[in-house]
C-alpha cells in the first residue's frame, strides 16, 4: 500500500478583496504570503479594533505617537514580539529589530521568522509611521 504525503499549506482570505477571474469569488492568499499578511495585520491592529476580541492586537499605532527615542523603540519591539508569540502559532519568531528613521519620522521594523515544519527563514520589513 502506497502512502501519499501531502504538503501542509496555509491559506487566508486576501484582504485586498480581489475577485477570482473565473469564479468571481474573493481570492485567497496561500503559503508564506498568507502568513506575512497575518503577521502584518496583527502588528497593525490596535486593541478594541476587532469586535468581540478587544484584546487582540499590538497597539503599535498608539506607541507611534510617543516621543521618538530608544525606549519607545524598545516598547514597540516588545509589543510586536508579544502579539506574534501569542496569536500566530504557525511561526517561530527569531528576531525583531526596530529602528527609528529620523529622516522619514517613523520606525523601520524588520522581522525574521520561520514557518513551522520548514527550514527557510522569512524576512519581513514594515515601515510604521503616524498617520494623523
Amino acid at each position: 500500500m502506497a502512502t501519499i504525503t501531502r504538503k501542509y499549506d496555509y491559506s487566508d482570505l486576501d484582504l485586498d478583496f480581489l475577485a477570482h477571474p473565473a469564479t468571481g469569488d474573493v481570492m485567497k492568499k496561500v503559503g508564506p504570503e498568507s502568513i506575512k499578511r497575518s503577521v502584518r495585520n496583527l502588528i497593525l491592529t490596535n486593541f478594541y479594533d476587532r469586535p468581540f476580541r478587544p484584546w487582540l492586537g499590538s497597539n503599535a499605532q498608539k506607541i507611534l505617537f510617543d516621543n521618538a527615542n530608544p525606549l519607545t523603540a524598545g516598547f514597540l519591539k516588545d509589543a510586536i514580539e508579544e502579539v506574534i508569540d501569542n496569536y500566530e502559532p504557525r511561526i517561530q519568531l527569531n528576531m525583531v529589530e526596530v529602528r527609528f528613521d529620523y529622516d522619514n519620522n517613523g520606525y523601520q521594523v524588520r522581522l525574521q521568522y520561520q514557518i513551522l515544519n520548514t527550514n527557510t527563514p522569512i524576512v519581513t520589513t514594515l515601515f510604521l509611521e503616524r498617520i494623523r
